[in-house]
């Protein structure tokens, strides 16, 4: 199968950000993940922390998450919340970025808008609690104290999000196609597994 896409979802800490930039970067092809964000903020004249906020916010709920689904479907998002006209509009935005060639797109359920799309690769970053205690503290500046609740936090989020939008485990190794230890292969290490995708190797 030749890979067009590479989906990231990653633990906070993992190091899968930077992962997925210097992937982009070393295959010279875009990486959207904020970018995502600030196209749904241009589109809807709404802030990106507003929408950061919005995601955060999302039910856990089941029938929350059918009716969401239903209207993804349909393409009807009128009668959604506003955590779910973010869904819509996210996914309408990684589809339009898609359109474009070969990406990689980090987080917001991007491997559910291309999933009638050819050539998409689901990878999982994850981190042993030691690696991303260092990371986080390094990279995010956050207080020792701090670190195990800013991680707990994160992770929620997108755990929350990405049930509330699939219906799915985010953290479930079924749902993807590679599962990566960047405790083990390192930043580096990951991205060279990742770039043979691309290099068909």
């Amino acid at each position: 199968m030749k890979c067009n896409y590479i989906t990231i979802e990653r633990e906070y800490g993992s190091g899968g950000t930077r992962i997925a930039r210097r992937l982009a970067e070393e295959c010279g092809i875009p990486c959207y993940g904020v970018e995502i964000l600030e196209a749904v903020s241009r589109k809807n004249n709404v802030s990106v922390d507003q929408i950061q906020h919005l995601e955060e916010s999302v039910s856990g709920s089941f029938l929350y998450t059918l009716f969401v689904m239903s209207k993804v479907q349909s393409g009807d998002s009128d009668m959604l919340s506003g955590e779910g006209k973010v869904f819509v509009e996210e996914q309408r935005a990684i589809e339009n970025f898609a359109g474009q060639g070969p990406a990689i797109f980090l987080g917001h359920c991007a491997a559910q808008a291309l999933k009638k799309r050819r050539g998409v690769v689901k990878v999982f970053i994850r981190a042993n609690n030691e690696e991303k205690k260092k990371r986080i503290m390094a990279d995010y500046q956050i207080p020792e104290g701090e670190v195990e609740s800013t991680r707990k936090r994160f992770d929620n989020k997108r755990s929350k999000y990405f049930y509330a939008n699939t219906t799915r485990h985010w953290n479930d190794v079924k749902n993807y196609d590679i599962v990566l230890d960047s405790s083990q292969l390192g930043i580096e290490g990951c991205v060279h597994v990742l770039k043979g995708l691309f290099e068909g190797k």
